[in-house]
């Protein structure tokens, strides 16, 4: 239908090194990542692991055996005194957090004079001299490479998934090569050690990390091997004319280091050149990056210019979506999130770090964050971050079970509201933070796993037996009845706010939150739907109704006489619209403009970006392009992407956070895609200034896939296919069409003014 995309619109150059490591260039293989900075001559590669996390004491925190407590928090819960009951169940405990997750290392790279010696203007004088002629460091979205060059001199690297190496190529003269923990925040009680050595023929670097002795890991280790013209030059190597340097990493729980492991893995893995190593790296890369993209009919020209420049024009006009940074940022957060993608989904900070101070422990945060990054990755044919996902969850499901247990005696799961990736027990609580009343996180978390399923037909395996637990909790903890026969959920909590007291001030634990009242009809349902039987529908029939408050907005809580903190950056209460899907504009109306008017009188608190994104995402289940476009322009306009196009946590590019990187790709998918089995709606909430495009390749619950959609001011077309005979609606602006969908054979449809599909 219509040309392919050029190779400048799946990656960015810059034409400066970055200032700060948030500026680095970043390439990863969801275990691994590097983030290059890429000063010609005092160059800084930080390196990462996805299980690097700092002991803190929690490594084997429990939940706490809570459930005698219950009766007498849901009395005072009901009674009004929920202060009391919070505290109550808060117990006057201490906030303890996850581990934290910390950056590896850096690999130094200086131009070195006669003799090997570091020459003056390279490490010491790092950006403060003259770049040379020609220089340009650029990423390329479709193999993960990232490419510092100039007149004279060039490096390359890039993160292999296939071979699980970080490998770099060195064509720019000679130069001294070494490691160093020297990196901003470093707690002090972290000890780094560093070694260059000859083994037989082989010569290698090595960095050890050393952990404070308070459970949970022994330290880390970096590894790296060099071949050409090298030789060991006190701890670090140099290096005459071009070079390959492969790395591997280790995180041993106990003594001994591993050391001679890790020298055979490289003698192994890296014989091969590094054309080898990216051909081999890209054969599994490229075709997940590939099968989806963007294109929003941007002048060549703008698809040449620096990424500085890209975002320099975004900020000249920030309230209109500068369509060539928009197209760019689709690209850049399919490439970032399937480059954090892979023995686990992305952390707060995706895969990447570069100082010792990640603000909430850059962990997972699960109440809200991990979630929305995850927004585009089934809808935008990224199996494989759905399946880092299922690893995740598939891990920590027997630590729900134990939460549930100690926590309500029950049975089933319930989810903490963050985890460091080692363990899933429920302890991060205290009396103003009562996360132990937060119900609905297992449906929540397993939703992804369950739409995965809905895109791919795939079977859902051991998803059955969760999806029926998390019924099973449900079913054990909504015990206490009102009058009326309804059942009460009681503690409830719709994270991270409450009802105000008398005073204005938010008390967190409530009874009857709109999140827990939706996750529990829908993981009701849904175990009924897994088990093909009825076994959970008369509980469900006694759930209480969602409540329209006096200015006619979908009360956060379903008690009278609760006023919500509309300044307030989660709208946990509108998890019936998104994801659920159960609240939309075709069979529930009402409650579909109820849902608006909810998210309409919602303040932005402090504008943080997965805040502003999850306002988007219901806008657009809502079918409300503007109202998506005005949240969208929160995040494009108040300066919220690094130089990498990784993102901040709030405007001013405060805080490092994958946030609105990893999600914008699915609010820009819904706008223009929304689907469910036996429906596929094309626009339905088109964003402003975004008046012509096509987009290709996004995956539809109900196992359909739009190869493409083309729209502009006067026509929508589309083609789609699907592996198995099925009917389904088409919509679109311009109506509806039945479709006759056969296995393996694409269909094409038009839709205008005048006509309502062919």
């Amino acid at each position: 239908m219509t040309a392919a995309l050029p190779a400048s619109a799946h990656g960015i150059w810059d034409d400066a090194p970055a200032a700060g490591w948030e500026d680095a260039f970043l390439s990863g293989n969801g275990e691994y990542g590097i983030m290059v900075l890429g000063d010609p001559h005092a160059e800084r590669v930080v390196v990462n692991h996805h299980r690097f996390v700092l002991p803190n004491g929690t490594h084997d925190a429990r939940p706490p055996r809570l459930a005698y407590l219950l009766p007498r928090v849901r009395e005072l819960a009901l009674a009004g005194r929920r202060a009391e009951a919070s505290r109550l169940l808060g117990g006057g405990r201490e906030l303890r957090w996850t581990q934290s997750f910390h950056p590896g290392f850096a690999l130094t790279i200086d131009a070195a004079g006669p003799g090997g010696a570091v020459e003056p203007g390279g490490a010491a004088g790092a950006g403060a001299a003259a770049l040379p002629a020609g220089y340009r460091r650029s990423t390329d979205f479709r193999t993960g490479e990232v490419v510092v060059e100039w007149a004279g001199g060039e490096r390359r690297g890039f993160v292999s998934r296939a071979d699980g190496l970080v490998v770099l190529r060195l064509k720019a003269g000679d130069c001294v090569v070494g490691l160093t923990g020297d990196l901003p925040g470093r707690p002090a009680d972290v000890r780094y050690e560093t070694a260059a050595y000859q083994h037989g023929q082989d010569v290698f670097l090595r960095i050890r990390g050393h952990y404070p002795p308070v459970g949970g890991a022994y330290g880390f280790e970096g590894l790296a091997l060099l071949t050409g013209d090298v030789r060991v030059l006190g701890d670090r190597v140099a290096v005459r004319g071009p070079a390959l340097l492969t790395m591997v990493l280790d995180r041993p729980g106990t003594p001994p280091w591993r050391t001679a492991e890790l020298e055979e893995t490289l003698r192994v893995r890296s014989p091969a050149g590094y054309a080898d190593l990216l051909a081999r790296h890209a054969a599994r890369h490229s075709p997940a990056y590939d099968r989806a993209s963007l294109d929003l009919a941007v002048p060549a020209a703008e698809r040449e210019l620096p990424v500085g420049e890209l975002l320099a024009r975004q900020a000249a006009d920030p309230q209109r979506p500068y369509p060539a940074l928009v197209e760019r940022l689709f690209h850049a957060g399919r490439y970032l999130l399937l480059s954090a993608s892979g023995v686990l989904p992305p952390r707060l900070t995706g895969l990447w770090l570069g100082s010792w101070d990640a603000a909430w422990a850059g962990d997972f945060t699960t109440d809200a964050n991990l979630n929305l990054q995850l927004a585009g990755a089934n809808i935008g044919a990224l199996p494989e971050v759905s399946e880092a996902y299922a690893r995740l969850i598939g891990s920590q499901v027997d630590d729900w079970r134990r939460n549930a247990e100690a926590i309500y005696g029950a049975r089933g799961l319930l989810a903490p509201s963050r985890t460091d990736g080692e363990h899933g027990h429920l302890f991060h609580m205290h009396d103003d933070w009562p996360f132990a009343a937060w119900l609905p996180g297992a449906d929540w978390l397993l939703f992804p796993l369950y739409e995965h399923h809905l895109v791919t037909g795939e079977p859902l395996g051991e998803l059955a037996g969760w999806l029926t637990e998390a019924a099973e909790f449900f079913a054990d903890v909504l015990t206490v009845s009102a009058a009326d026969g309804t059942v009460v959920v009681v503690p409830s909590y719709s994270a991270e706010t409450g009802p105000l007291d008398d005073d204005g001030r938010p008390v967190h634990l409530a009874v009857n939150a709109t999140m827990d009242i939706a996750a529990a009809r829908h993981a009701l349902a849904t175990a009924d739907a897994v088990t093909g039987t009825d076994r959970w529908a008369a509980l469900r029939g006694r759930l209480p109704a969602y409540r329209v408050d006096e200015r006619g907005a979908l009360a956060e809580w379903a008690w009278p006489g609760y006023r919500s903190d509309e300044d307030h950056r989660h709208v946990s209460h509108l998890y019936p619209v998104w994801p659920l899907d159960e609240i939309n504009p075709d069979d529930t109306p009402e409650l579909a403009a109820a849902a608006r008017r909810a998210l309409v009188l919602r303040g932005d608190e402090n504008l943080s970006a997965h805040g502003s994104l999850h306002r988007a995402l219901v806008a657009a289940r809502l079918r409300d392009g503007a109202l998506a476009g005005e949240n969208v322009a929160k995040i494009l306009g108040n300066d919220m992407f690094f130089r990498s196009l990784m993102s901040s946590h709030n405007p001013g590019r405060e805080t490092y956070n994958a946030d609105a990187a990893h999600a914008l790709p699915g609010v820009l998918i819904e706008s223009l895609v929304h689907s469910r089995p036996g429906r596929v709606r094309l626009l339905p909430a088109p964003l402003p200034g975004l008046d012509r495009g096509v987009l290709r390749g996004a995956t539809c619950r109900g196992r359909v896939t739009v190869e493409e959609l083309a729209w502009d001011a006067s026509s929508v077309r589309a083609r789609l296919l699907s592996p198995v005979d099925q009917r389904l609606t088409v919509s679109s602006p311009y109506g509806d069409v039945a479709v006759e969908l056969r296995a393996g054979r694409p269909v094409e449809l038009v839709f205008g003014p005048r006509t309502d599909g062919t």
